[in-house]
């Protein structure tokens, strides 16, 4: 899988040295280089790219407002003279913040983080385009005497409580099941489904915003476990 690059950076310098460390990658290729936000908007909008390298303070439109602008942004990784910037950054979800000059040793470090990402995403958007297909995605649960059919693609998150587990939907209703949440764990697939606490699982689609201690799901916040944390912010990258 080659990964398309997009370098936005105003000095001709900068955009050389990402440029050679990118041909020295495998799997990695330069898509297009451009000294602005705004040229790198036509660039999205024309091409397919998976991840930028991206500076902040440039002409028009800094690189933090650029992000902000950009619906579905691919991977990104600041590059910067730049220490403010930094929280801004991982607020932003980036994937690595380097600052200038970058040794080779650091970039391959940040692209290390990125195409793993990547690569869990790709695994995850083929996962939802064959669940999507697959219209006997669902499972039953005895509730009140009967087996009721939940399709899976409507479950926000699950929340146990000892023996029991509550199955949040869309739809904004609930429903109580008696089963361990541990042993419905094993019945859903990791690839949309992620275990963030000892008595939480969440809907990875589902997922609007996160941090170090919580991922929202609608107007839920719920709490990522320390025993979890690790795991959570390999998938989410926090």
């Amino acid at each position: 899988m080659n990964i398309h690059c997009l370098i936005v950076d105003d000095e001709p310098l900068a955009v050389r040295l990402v440029s050679s460390y990118i041909q020295q990658v495998p799997g990695l290729e330069i898509a297009a280089a451009c000294n602005s936000a705004i040229d790198a908007f036509k660039i999205l909008q024309e091409q397919k790219i998976d991840l930028i390298f991206l500076d902040i303070k440039m002409p028009k439109l800094i690189g933090t407002d650029f992000l902000r602008s950009i619906p579905n942004p691919p991977k990104i990784i600041f590059i910067t003279a730049y220490r403010d910037y930094a929280f801004d950054g991982y607020e932003l979800g980036i994937v690595d913040y380097l600052l200038k000059p970058v040794s080779f040793a650091r970039f391959m470090k940040a692209v290390a983080k990125a195409v793993k990402l990547i690569s869990i995403d790709s695994n995850l958007s083929s996962s939802n385009a064959e669940y999507k297909g697959n219209q006997d995605s669902f499972l039953y649960f005895k509730i009140d005497k009967e087996m009721c059919k939940v399709l899976l693609h409507e479950i926000l998150f699950i929340e146990s409580n000892k023996e029991y587990v509550k199955l949040y939907l869309e739809n904004g209703k609930s429903l109580v099941v008696k089963q361990s949440i541990s042993s419905l764990e094993k019945l859903l697939s990791p690839h949309r489904f992620l275990r963030v606490h000892r008595s939480f699982i969440a809907t990875i689609e589902k997922i609007s915003s996160f941090n170090s201690t919580h991922v929202s799901i609608s107007d839920h916040k719920i709490p990522i476990g320390r025993l979890y944390k690790n795991h959570v912010e390999e998938v989410l990258r926090v």
